[in-house]
């Protein structure tokens, strides 16, 4: 049985998917009829349940690609393609602590949230009050806003202090080079940093700044995925691709300076013959 409160994803027959919070004396109306979230919390996770006009619908547990699918978006969002390799890049995991800059629609912000887990904590910084409020109402529609400490706030002026000695941070900003010094300050030592760019200028302008900052071990790539149709005996790449959605850099913070203290020679005890 499905717990009040649980996410579940909706399959019609046709594969549209829905995303829905289960509350068991609801009703969803869909374009097939009528479906009880009450037969689908006693049903459970991958079973059938059909709709007053005897539609069939399978109940899903969602996976965090069909929660970033899911987002509702004012804004163009970060792909699962992008997503999966910044998770890995950056580190992202339970107990971490991560920055992000530029919430959107809270399409990374999920995912980040996600993974760091109850333990960890995403701090997200969003300079727009209408993308501020839309990427709460995402996070809270799948249920991770207790993970995500929220800042409507304008970057220039500084990164939240709570969030001081982060683990990795993000920027999806315009002009993400005027941010260095603050990036530098506000993570620890060695930690990674990413960055999401539309245009090669922009990249440009980046790199020419990071080789004057505290940042080092410099990545920049794109990530291209091409679907294929799966039929087996007509296999071949679907007629369309999401291809170019934006550039990725990545670099790391150089760490603290050290200095060995060498002990003089004259210092050094002889060692007996």
């Amino acid at each position: 049985m499905i717990e009040t409160g649980e996410l579940v994803l909706l399959i019609s027959p046709e594969g549209k998917r829905y995303l829905r919070t289960l509350v068991p004396d609801t009703t969803f109306h869909t374009q097939d009829g009528l479906l009880h979230m009450s037969e689908a919390a006693l049903a459970g996770f991958g079973a059938v349940v059909r709709t007053h006009k005897g539609k069939p619908y399978r109940v899903m547990r969602p996976t965090l690609y069909d929660c970033i699918k899911g987002v509702r978006r004012a804004t163009t969002i970060m792909y699962p393609k992008e997503i999966g390799y910044i998770l890995l890049k950056l580190g992202v995991g339970p107990g971490r602590r991560v920055i992000e800059a530029g919430s959107g629609s809270g399409g990374l912000s999920t995912a980040l949230a996600w993974m760091v887990g109850d333990n960890g904590r995403l701090y997200t910084c969003e300079k727009r009050p209408e993308f501020y409020e839309l990427a709460k109402e995402n996070l809270e529609r799948v249920g991770l806003v207790h993970r995500a400490s929220r800042f409507n706030i304008d970057i220039a002026d500084g990164f939240p202090e709570e969030a001081r000695g982060a683990d990795a941070l993000f920027l999806d900003v315009r002009t993400p080079w005027d941010y260095l010094e603050q990036a530098a300050d506000i993570i620890c030592p060695g930690a990674p940093v990413g960055f999401l760019l539309p245009t090669v200028n922009q990249i440009s302008d980046l790199l020419r700044a990071l080789e004057n900052s505290p940042f080092e071990d410099i990545e920049v790539l794109e990530i291209m995925l091409r679907r294929y149709k799966p039929v087996a005996d007509r296999l071949r790449p679907e007629d369309r691709m999401v291809a170019h959605t934006g550039f990725l850099v990545f670099a790391r913070h150089r760490g603290l300076d050290v200095q060995e203290e060498l002990p003089h020679v004259e210092d050094v005890a002889e060692v007996p013959q």
